[in-house]
């Protein structure tokens, strides 16, 4: 390693003096919110008690100068259910899909997460906050009082995902029709369509151009054999 790969290396390792300067104004204003935080692309990841979800909002249209909110989602963290089993939904032919749960980013403590995502347009700073649902009773608290902009969101969350917004002041479907049972963006939702016809990018695949080429040259083989004994 060369003495500018070395530099290069202790510069990705230093603390971004943005974040740790956003970590103390967050931790200042809401004592023991952070349950964990990382980087991704460059960019501060904060995950927060469930509790703090609300006061949250304040704190980063406040005391974290972000006056832009980007996009209010959530996450189902559990693999695709595969192989047509009794709680598989309309993937069923996967067996590229990966069968443990894994998480991203500052971590998760179950299946399901909110995010969201605020910006400074003064400062040119941001951060991502994710927060953990519980699984049985997807509940966190709106943002609509402090981030108008969260309204449809919100709604989008609650209707995809079956998270709950207290607070919120008219949760109804943005796409899907009255009285339309579960929520299409969850993992275990049967996707019918692909029952019957699978997504062609997991199953399709093209052979590499080695194996390609063995495949056919083992099916001439068989062809001029074919032909000789004729």
């Amino acid at each position: 390693m060369t003495e500018g790969d070395d530099a290069a290396e202790a510069t990705e390792a230093s603390p971004n003096p943005v974040h740790l300067d956003l970590l103390d104004r967050l931790e200042r204003a809401l004592p023991g919110a952070v349950v964990e935080h990382g980087t991704a692309c460059g960019e501060l990841v904060v995950r927060v008690t469930n509790a703090s979800w609300g006061p949250l909002a304040e704190v980063a249209r406040g005391d974290l100068e972000c006056d832009y909110l980007s996009f209010v989602s959530a996450i189902d963290w559990a693999p695709t259910p595969r192989d047509g089993g009794e709680d598989a939904g309309g993937d069923t032919s996967a067996p590229v899909q990966p069968t443990d749960m894994t998480f991203g980013v500052a971590g998760s403590a179950g299946r399901f997460q909110v995010f969201a995502r605020v910006q400074s347009t003064a400062r040119g700073w941001g951060a991502t906050f994710k927060v953990d649902v519980d699984e049985a009773t997807p509940l966190v608290a709106s943002w609509v009082g402090v981030y108008p902009g969260a309204d449809w969101h919100e709604r989008e969350t609650w209707e995809m995902f079956g998270v709950r917004f207290d607070g919120h002041p008219n949760l109804r479907q943005l796409y899907l029709p009255a009285g339309f049972e579960g929520h299409p963006l969850r993992k275990d939702f049967p996707l019918l369509a692909r029952v019957v016809k699978p997504w062609p990018g997991l199953v399709d695949v093209e052979a590499m151009p080695e194996e390609a080429a063995a495949v056919t040259a083992g099916g001439d083989g068989a062809g001029d054999g074919a032909g000789g004994g004729e």
